[in-house]
C-alpha cells in the first residue's frame, strides 16, 4: 500500500504537480524534499530531489520509526545527494 501510495506521488511530481503531503528538506541539502505517507501500515518517507533538469532523484525511501527522524536517515541521504554533485 505505501509503496503505491510513493509511487502515485512520484508520478504526480514527474507532471510537474505538487505531492499532497511534502516538506523541503533543507538539512539534505538544495531543492530536497519529502514525500510524508501514513497508511495502516505506518510512516513512510520519500527524500527526492527535483531542481534537476534531468530528472527527479529518490534519495531514500524508508518506514518512519520514531516521531522524529532519524539521523542516519538524514545522513544516508545527504551523502546521495552529495554523489548527484559528482555526475
Amino acid at each position: 500500500m505505501a509503496r503505491q501510495r510513493a509511487g502515485y506521488q512520484l508520478a504526480l511530481i514527474q507532471d510537474g504537480e505538487e505531492p499532497v503531503d511534502w516538506k523541503p528538506m533543507d538539512s539534505v541539502g538544495a531543492g530536497a524534499r519529502e514525500i510524508r505517507i501514513k497508511c495502516r501500515d505506518g510512516a513512510f518517507r520519500v527524500f527526492y530531489v527535483v531542481n534537476r533538469p534531468e530528472a527527479i532523484y529518490v534519495l531514500h525511501a524508508f518506514r518512519k520509526k520514531t516521531e522524529k527522524t532519524e539521523k542516519r536517515d538524514i545522513d544516508l541521504a545527504k551523502a546521495r545527494y552529495k554523489l548527484l554533485g559528482t555526475c
